[in-house]
């Protein structure tokens, strides 16, 4: 536990990674007027999970860092996918704010709340495959992400998959030969 000011933490932060109030503001999802005003210390600062969780991931702490952080409101879900997803951002050496940095603005949000675990990772290939772009995943790699993730989906939808392993076979390996192509 951090004994200094969250909102004096929230600054410093903001200042050793030249980062502008109104980027930080987009990437947790509040307005750029919020964020002066905590900074400032005009309004108290957030005690919402949702928040000071998104401003942990964008700071790459915990959100237990900040004493107004209470239990969290929305379910957690750690898969293998997500726990991969932050070891690559790791493997390449990645803070989390360069990795949000990479992709466009509107984008970010969703990204913070993905490595937060309240949103799954995209099942959507092409969508998926920009996340693995920026993380230099090689093609092979990829597939088995998305694999992963689409067994994960497909079980959570109530699909049999012992029952329709022969169809899936057929499905992923047409995938994978999609998947190999690409460049």
């Amino acid at each position: 536990m951090n004994n200094q000011k969250s909102s004096k933490m929230v600054a410093d932060f903001l200042e050793k990674n030249n980062l502008h109030k109104k980027e930080f503001a987009q990437m947790i999802g509040v307005t750029l007027s919020y964020v002066y005003n905590l900074i400032d210390e005009n309004v108290a600062f957030s005690t919402r999970s949702t928040t000071l969780e998104r401003i942990a991931v964008v700071m790459d702490i915990n959100p237990e860092e900040f004493i107004e952080y209470q239990i969290p409101q929305d379910t957690i879900s750690y898969s293998e996918n997500l726990i991969y997803l932050k070891d690559l951002i790791k493997h390449n050496n990645l803070a989390t704010l360069d990795f949000l940095k990479m992709f466009e603005r509107k984008k970010r949000l969703e990204l913070v709340d993905i490595l937060r675990g309240v949103k799954a990772i995209p099942i959507d290939f092409e969508e998926l495959k920009k996340v693995a772009q920026v993380l230099k995943m090689d093609n092979a790699d990829f597939f088995k992400m998305w694999k992963k993730r689409m067994l994960e989906y497909l079980r959570e939808g109530g699909f049999n998959i012992e029952k329709n392993n022969k169809l899936l076979e057929k499905m992923f390996e047409s995938v994978k030969q999609y998947a190999m192509q690409e460049s």
